[in-house]
């Protein structure tokens, strides 16, 4: 590797710095597979039952899908009907307490077991217990909609550990993803939580309820959050390994080609859909815009001080695709 040195004069020593660089997924062989990881049945406080649910996300062109009721596991087995080489049912949990009038709601993927919630004397206890318990049961945690009922503030969310998934878009109409009065939107908590050090992705989701009747903004209906992940196989703990690698992007209606990562670049292929166009935003620590492009591919090219890059596609209808923070190394 190249290094910068400067030769101070008058000294016999030399002072040397590697350039910066993006840290490289190791994705080749990979294929993307499209998923939800947050959706109810009548297993808790959907309108559908487990077989139509999965049905419904089968039909409309997803690869996986996470059953995740509160404090209900349902076994995949039970649905074996509809799973395939096209499809797979991944074990799933919303975990679900509260600490005061403070919700907490912890997703569990592909857990090995029904975890039951856990209770603590604080609030970032509580999270902490459940997100340990998730642990325990071989399972990957990602913390929901924390701004339902404004529960979890970026202090709080700042002092879990062992979490690598947060839910910056939500499809239900109530858990306030934009923010306001005072509270920061999802994208803004996100930021601030990688600017202090945090490696963590997000997730888009639906946190679907209603399967049946009127498709419309004040419903919480599918479709309109959903992942998208590289991975070698459709399977289980591939795909959640891979989430927890931010080897993903978060969609509510924007669909990419790929994302390429080069020690240098950042490069943004979209799939281009009717006549919609496309504006690409380039971000960087503390939230700052780094680049604004129209063109696709969308390209970022390091300039020598960013800590880690994301970036946010939103296409001429309001969509929009999140793709997953590329960490820098020296």
């Amino acid at each position: 590797m190249k290094h910068l040195c400067t030769i101070l004069t008058g000294l016999f020593f030399i002072s040397c710095q590697s350039p910066i660089q993006f840290e490289i997924p190791e994705t080749a062989g990979m294929s993307w597979h499209k998923g939800n990881t947050h959706t109810h049945t009548t297993n808790s406080d959907g309108d559908s039952s487990p077989q139509d649910v999965a049905t419904w996300y089968k039909n409309h062109g997803y690869q996986f899908l996470f059953l995740t009721d509160h404090n209900f596991l349902t076994n995949p087995a039970t649905l074996s009907s509809l799973t395939d080489s096209s499809f797979q049912l991944i074990p799933g949990e919303e975990v679900t307490t509260r600490f005061e009038k403070k919700e907490v709601h912890i997703n569990g993927l592909n857990i090995k077991e029904l975890v039951k919630p856990e209770n603590d004397t604080t609030l970032v206890g509580t999270i902490q217990k459940n997100v340990d318990a998730i642990r325990a049961a071989e399972g990957a945690p990602h913390i929901n909609h924390p701004n339902f009922r404004w529960s979890l503030t970026k202090e709080d969310l700042l002092q879990v550990r062992r979490d690598r998934l947060i839910e910056i878009f939500n499809g239900h109409p109530t858990v306030h993803n934009q923010g306001g009065g005072g509270f920061p939107g999802m994208e803004q908590v996100w930021d601030h939580l990688l600017t202090s050090g945090k490696r963590i992705y997000g997730i888009a989701v639906d946190d679907a309820h209603h399967f049946k009747g009127e498709f419309g903004p004040t419903r919480s209906n599918p479709g309109k959050g959903w992942v998208v992940v590289k991975a070698a196989k459709l399977e289980g703990a591939e795909i959640v390994n891979n989430l927890e690698k931010g080897y993903f992007y978060a969609s509510s209606g924007v669909s990419l080609d790929d994302v390429i990562v080069q020690e240098k670049t950042l490069e943004v292929r979209i799939t281009q859909r009717g006549s919609f166009k496309y504006t690409t935003t380039f971000i960087g620590a503390n939230g700052a815009v780094l680049k604004t492009s129209i063109e696709n591919p969308a390209i970022y090219t390091l300039q020598g001080n960013e800590k880690y890059v994301r970036a946010k596609v939103i296409d001429s209808g309001g969509s929009a695709a999140w793709i997953q923070p590329v960490f820098t190394q020296r």
